[in-house]
């Protein structure tokens, strides 16, 4: 069982000065459900190496059971350090793909042609996506077999734009989870703002927000 992991190189919270990345949770819950099911986790970016990590993700408000194994974890931490380049990656060696969070995804990952041909590869052969939080993102521009986008007709979630606004960067961020997944023709659906909320349809798996991390994963897992 190999599962293909696809995170965020992008660091910059738009013009804020501020840094941003992938969500600590929302990488390290979804690693550890798949590795103790035993399957073999193979890590991309765009730039490949060292993902950047948003620096609100890793305070003593946000760790989490994962994140603290995660930090006691020097194999775990090598292979976050080593992220394949994303370009070089061919679909056919992996079972699912999933995408975690984090801001970063908004940037680049969305608007970036390898990870949609990706996307594209494993929707076509009816093998499992999923992405959690903000990382809905990466269903902009991937298209089914029938040309539409990827998730019309289909029920998803993402961050809300309720969740964005409790941020405050509803006007920092390029697009809205949530308004780009309904114009996609996406039938949304959310549960409580910061609450774990998880909708599968077929293949297709999202997670709201940074709680829904793991149930996302093992929704996952179940269809492998």
């Amino acid at each position: 069982m190999k599962i293909l992991m696809v995170l965020t190189s992008h660091d910059q919270l738009g013009n804020t000065g501020k840094k941003t990345g992938f969500w600590l949770e929302e990488f390290a819950a979804p690693y550890y459900v798949f590795k103790d099911a035993g399957a073999d986790v193979t890590l991309a970016s765009p730039k490949g190496g060292q993902p950047p990590l948003d620096p609100g993700s890793d305070t003593d408000e946000t760790q989490t059971e994962a994140t603290k194994r995660f930090k006691a974890d020097t194999d775990a931490q090598d292979a976050l350090a080593r992220t394949e380049v994303l370009s070089t990656i061919n679909a056919e060696g992996f079972d699912a793909v999933f995408y975690p969070g984090g801001h970063g995804p908004l940037w680049d990952l969305a608007e970036d042609s390898d990870s949609t041909r990706l996307i594209e590869a494993f929707a076509h052969s009816d093998r499992p996506v999923g992405a959690v939080c903000h990382a809905p993102a990466v269903f902009k521009h991937p298209k089914g077999a029938d040309g539409k986008p990827l998730v019309s007709g289909k029920t998803v979630t993402g961050f809300t734009n309720t969740e964005e606004e409790g941020v405050g960067l509803t006007d920092v961020v390029p697009f809205l989870v949530e308004d780009m997944l309904k114009a996609n023709g996406g039938t949304y659906e959310k549960g409580a703002d910061w609450g774990s909320f998880v909708v599968m349809d077929g293949k297709l798996v999202t997670g709201q927000n940074p709680a829904s991390s793991e149930e996302a994963a093992r929704k996952l897992l179940a269809l492998l």
